[in-house]
């Protein structure tokens, strides 16, 4: 898996987990917020994520 895969894919479960959430009515909106704030940020980890993962399956 190259990268550029990995980051699509990173991207698109971080998206189902807002998406997820935001649907559910138990949620309480201010820690909803937060979450998604610590989700956006998680993004920008995904090069080192991947960088520390190809290097332990190597």
């Amino acid at each position: 898996m190259t990268q550029e895969e990995f980051d699509a894919r990173y991207t698109y479960t971080l998206d189902a987990l807002v998406a997820i959430m935001a649907e559910e009515p138990e949620v309480d909106p201010e820690k909803f917020y937060g979450m998604v704030c610590l989700l956006e940020n998680l993004h920008f980890f995904s090069p080192v994520l991947y960088g520390a993962i190809k290097k332990k399956s190597e």
